[in-house]
């Protein structure tokens, strides 16, 4: 009788120790868990900043010139004289026939289209482009500042006009933009260790990057020529204790 009590006693033990086991093991299991969970939830978001300066490869220039008048054969005559001066003067300096183009004259009826009701002196107002597309920079750069030797064959050249603004372009970007990212990227792993001595951290792994933005910007106002490209790379980094 006394070995089947204890028999029963140990039978209703054991599940409760097995039991009790169990819910210590677990507790230690998701204590665990969720400590290298938190470890892992523990990053630092930062940017990285790489700026360069490049000299624009190339150039787009248009070279505008007006006639008004009365006649139009009279107009033609003349806008076909200085189209044809304009184009000289940059064969002469080295501008090649692929890198010049002559656009359509643009003629506007003053009569026409006189909205403001007040009477034109002329008729016709007629605008000629000619546009150089080069990447000879430097030497259209300093044709632009001898444009003023046309006045000398009685060609006036219309400056400041906003529609027809010099253009200068930097096409490399291809080409330098992986050692820019590669620099941006280091330069956020140095604000990203920065973080983590001052909150007394390890500095792990990547946890995401992105590109983030790449601009190509005048590097001021008096050298549209010289251009600063800028990219920004977004990282995020593991923090370890």
């Amino acid at each position: 009788m006394e070995k089947k009590s204890f028999l029963s006693r140990f039978s209703t033990c054991v599940p409760a120790l097995l039991i009790g086991l169990g819910i210590v093991a677990l507790g230690m299991f998701i204590n665990g868990g969720l400590v290298r969970f938190a470890d892992r939830d523990r990053v630092v978001t930062v940017r990285g900043l790489c700026e360069k300066d490049v000299k624009a490869d190339r150039v787009t220039w248009p070279i505008v010139s007006k006639e008004v008048g009365n006649d139009l054969t009279a107009i033609y005559d003349n806008v076909q004289r200085t189209s044809n001066a304009i184009v000289e003067f940059l064969k002469t300096n080295g501008i090649e026939d692929s890198e010049i183009q002559v656009n359509a004259p643009q003629v506007v009826d003053m009569q026409a289209d006189n909205y403001s009701g007040q009477a034109s002196l002329y008729r016709y107002n007629v605008t000629t482009v000619v546009v150089v597309t080069s990447n000879k920079v430097d030497k259209v750069k300093k044709l632009i500042t001898r444009q003023a030797e046309l006045l000398q064959k009685g060609i006036a050249i219309v400056a400041g006009d906003y529609n027809y603004q010099t253009r200068y372009d930097y096409t490399g970007l291809n080409d330098i933009k992986p050692s820019m990212i590669a620099e941006a990227t280091k330069n956020a792993r140095k604000s990203a260790q920065k973080f983590a001595d001052d909150s007394q951290s390890s500095l792990g792994k990547i946890r995401s990057a992105s590109q983030g933005q790449i601009s190509i910007e005048d590097r001021d106002q008096y050298t549209p020529d010289i251009k600063r490209v800028r990219v920004v790379s977004t990282v995020e980094f593991y923090l370890k204790d």
